[in-house]
């Protein structure tokens, strides 16, 4: 029988180079891994770049062509402003945008003379008195004169801007008038008493919570709202008289809030001829070529406010998930 010498070292097991070599694959494997997670960050990296990059030049395009457009010389023509929509501070038909919009057609020299396209419910008394406001100083400073073109509707506060205009012309079917002033709400008290439950309300001054829809209507301070209303119904009253001036032909029904037709304005001196724009431009103004001066959302802009959220949430979830690999 064969015997082992003393001094001699062990022999290896058999098992410690198959462990070596799964080391290895392991060690390889994971700096593959890594490898290509690194390369994966930086392709999206470099799509958010490209993709910033592309909207950047996208508004910078834009931008430049709107100024190069707006600087570009231009003949005779009929000036045009959309009023269209809810008349507000934060939409498109805003006093600021209509005022801009305005101004722009006013120092425009071609333009010979600014059409109001309406077709709007009304909105806000204030923007509308500063538009109405504005149209009759632009008139006086730059002596152009100014038509309004009714399509479907012009009531409330579209008739506020309106009755600035020179003439009024409408569709016999348009929708025209509302000249009256709105406050309106709801009240939750008799439900909540069925329901069982209690408003807890604290003011600093006895009027503080006026017209809150969840306490009991206050008599006296319902009656100081409705004298706040009626003297904004005035105010726009003697808008309409000043700018209709001897056309309109007063009856109690006028100033109630009642709208009418197309025909039945004309017809009691709220509005003053039938006709579109394309008629307004071609025979009244003599200038058929018609320029819009009506501020709009160009492509880049559409574009940012469409995608550029989602692209920044992407571009966030990117890097939580670069930051969670690393």
């Amino acid at each position: 029988m064969d015997t082992q010498d003393e001094g001699s070292a062990p022999a290896p097991a058999a098992g410690a180079p198959q462990l070596s070599a799964r080391l290895e694959n392991a060690l390889e494997l994971a700096t593959r891994e890594l490898l290509r997670e690194r390369r994966s960050e930086r392709r999206w990296r470099n799509f958010f770049r490209l993709v910033w990059l592309g909207l950047a030049l996208a508004v910078a395009w834009a931008l430049l062509s709107q100024r190069l457009a707006m600087t570009a010389p231009s003949g005779p023509h009929t000036a045009l402003v959309e009023v269209r929509g809810e008349i507000d501070s934060e939409s498109p038909t805003s006093a600021e945008s209509l005022v801009a919009a305005l101004t722009s057609a006013f120092e425009d020299a071609g333009a010979q003379a600014v059409v109001l396209r309406i077709n709007s419910p009304g909105g806000s008394p204030v923007q509308a008195g500063i538009v109405n406001d504005e149209i009759r100083r632009l008139k006086a400073l730059h002596g152009k004169k100014v038509y309004a073109v009714v399509e479907e509707i012009c009531a409330s506060g579209a008739y506020y801007i309106a009755v600035a205009a020179d003439d009024i012309y409408v569709d016999k079917a348009s929708l025209v008038g509302s000249i009256g002033v709105l406050m309106d709400g709801f009240g939750f008290v008799g439900l909540m008493q069925k329901l069982g439950i209690e408003r807890r309300l604290m003011t600093a001054g006895v009027n503080k919570g006026m017209l809150d829809p969840f306490s009991p209507q206050d008599e006296k301070q319902r009656a100081y709202a409705q004298v706040m209303i009626d003297q904004v119904h005035q105010q726009f009253i003697k808008v309409v008289r000043d700018g209709r001036g001897p056309r309109l032909k007063e009856t109690p029904e006028t100033f109630s809030g009642l709208y009418w037709n197309g025909e039945e304005a004309v017809r009691s001196g709220l509005a003053d001829h039938f006709g579109n724009l394309d008629y307004v431009a071609r025979e009244v103004i003599k200038a058929p070529e018609v320029i819009d001066y009506t501020p709009r959302e160009n492509v880049a802009e559409r574009l940012a406010k469409r995608f550029g959220a989602s692209i920044g949430a992407g571009a966030i979830k990117a890097l939580q998930s670069s930051a969670r690999l690393q």
